[in-house]
């Protein structure tokens, strides 16, 4: 676990420059899940600098519950990285398969769209968590062209992007009622 002594001090100049530093929970690093995260929250107590980047690939081929991950930690996610991957189960290796090429991999890294991520219900979590940091396509695919990938991501991204709405769609039921009111919503005319 990283020591809080060494942490501290970085994260009070961050908190010094008003900026967040997110750290991007990931499979090999001393961050590698909620449990992880937590205990180094812990260790920093709390400290409100400390914040995640949220990177979905790294979860699924943890096998980890990516979107119960963002209802859990939403508050410190501050960071987005669009990536998606696919993890096809193998009797012979592991996620990162043996050191083998990665198109050979039981989990590999593929362009937007491609891979197992449900992209529809994670901008759609972030959205109901009023999510307002950097959603930044981070491309890493061992079958398609980087100048493909990153022309799709954008596309993709942009047709993700939620706009929040300002109202409910049943705001109208709230409206004082009466025959004038009533006549107007049916588009007949003021008696």
């Amino acid at each position: 676990m990283p020591s809080a002594k060494r942490w501290l001090p970085i994260l009070d100049c961050f908190d010094a420059a008003g900026v967040d530093l997110c750290y991007e929970i990931h499979p090999g690093e001393d961050l590698h899940d909620g449990a992880s995260f937590e205990r180094f929250l812990e260790a920093v107590d709390f400290h409100p600098r400390a914040n995640i980047l949220y990177d979905p690939s790294h979860l699924l081929l943890q096998q980890m519950d990516y979107l119960g991950f963002i209802d859990r930690y939403h508050e410190r996610i501050r960071m987005f990285h669009v990536k998606d991957a696919e993890f096809r189960p193998d009797a012979r290796s592991g996620v990162y398969g043996g050191y083998q090429g990665w198109v050979e991999r039981p989990g590999r890294f593929r362009s937007l769209g491609d891979g197992q991520i449900d992209f529809k219900s994670i901008f759609s979590k972030l959205t109901q968590y009023d999510f307002s940091g950097w959603a930044v396509l981070e491309w890493e695919c061992c079958l398609k062209d980087a100048q493909q990938g990153a022309a799709e991501g954008a596309a993709f991204i942009r047709q993700h992007m939620i706009r929040k709405t300002t109202k409910a769609f049943d705001d109208f039921a709230g409206v004082t009622s009466g025959e004038q009111v009533n006549r107007r919503l049916l588009g007949l005319p003021d008696v």
